[in-house]
């Protein structure tokens, strides 16, 4: 890609943070649940791996991603028929990795979709587990969390583990931590990883202009800090290109509040 460029929003900057996660994979089916879930799913297999297999959402596998919201008159292009078995079958061996957008996460990296409070009385209610147990257990999994403070990233567990995490208490009888496969989180305030001592939460990246200690106090349980942490990689000029491509409606603008630029001042 071209060098980078300072005109970018924090979305974007996540895009491109989130779209590294899949770019080792392979040939493996990609699936962002959420706009800039998706839009990172679609960079990645328009630049870092093109042997990425994406749907257009329905019933098709895709030779590309297809753009957010209204089409105005593209057409699709359709590389071969991918309905629910062969879904399931990606998802049982494996060849699938999934950037989900849960509402809780605790330090083993278990996440919460179904609601938050006691089960029997929830404060509130949202999705349910849906395929949060098996696709946990089957293949790899990454986190984008647009608002990254302490009712997310929660001190104690999550109130309704909805997905495996590395929490040796909860392993399925048979099952190992090596098994479990969580790559990255990627919030507004930075990129986090498994990477720790004993699999504690890393910070991986600061994004621009925000602290260690920013993010920590943000966060309900010790993460681990290297001695020396990066700044996220901001945007190449080709990958705003591409985003810009895959979005052109900009809908990625009204996702985090007030679009904020990528590059904040420091705390």
């Amino acid at each position: 890609m071209t060098e980078s460029n300072n005109a970018y929003s924090l979305a974007e900057l996540m895009i491109c943070a989130a779209a590294e996660a899949f770019a080792e994979d392979g040939e493996v089916l990609a699936t962002g649940i959420g706009v800039l879930q998706r839009l990172a799913a679609s960079l990645a297999m328009l630049s870092s791996n093109p042997a990425l297999m994406m749907t257009d959402s329905e019933a098709y596998l895709v030779a590309e991603p297809v753009p957010l919201g209204a089409r105005n008159g593209y057409q699709p292009k359709f590389d071969s028929w991918m309905g629910f078995s062969r879904i399931f079958d990606n998802v049982w061996s494996g060849r699938r990795h999934a950037l989900v957008g849960p509402v809780q996460v605790d330090r083993f990296g278990q996440a919460n979709i179904s609601c938050i409070g006691d089960h029997a009385k929830p404060k509130s209610q949202m999705l349910g587990v849906r395929g949060f147990p098996g696709n946990s257990i089957s293949h790899a999994n990454s986190f984008m969390v647009l608002g990254h403070n302490k009712r997310v990233f929660v001190e104690g567990e999550v109130d309704v583990v909805a997905s495996v995490g590395y929490n040796p208490a909860r392993l399925a009888r048979g099952w190992s931590l090596e098994e479990i496969d969580l790559r990255l989180i990627v919030t507004d305030l930075c990129v986090l990883d498994f990477q720790g001592p004993d699999r504690q939460v890393r910070i991986r990246s600061l994004h621009p202009g925000v602290s260690a200690e920013q993010v920590q106090a943000a966060t309900g349980f010790p993460l681990h800090m290297p001695a020396q942490i990066p700044v996220t990689a901001a945007p190449s000029a080709g990958q705003l290109a591409l985003i810009q491509r895959l979005d052109p409606h900009n809908l990625r603008a009204l996702q985090l509040k007030d679009n904020p630029p990528g590059v904040r001042q420091a705390q």
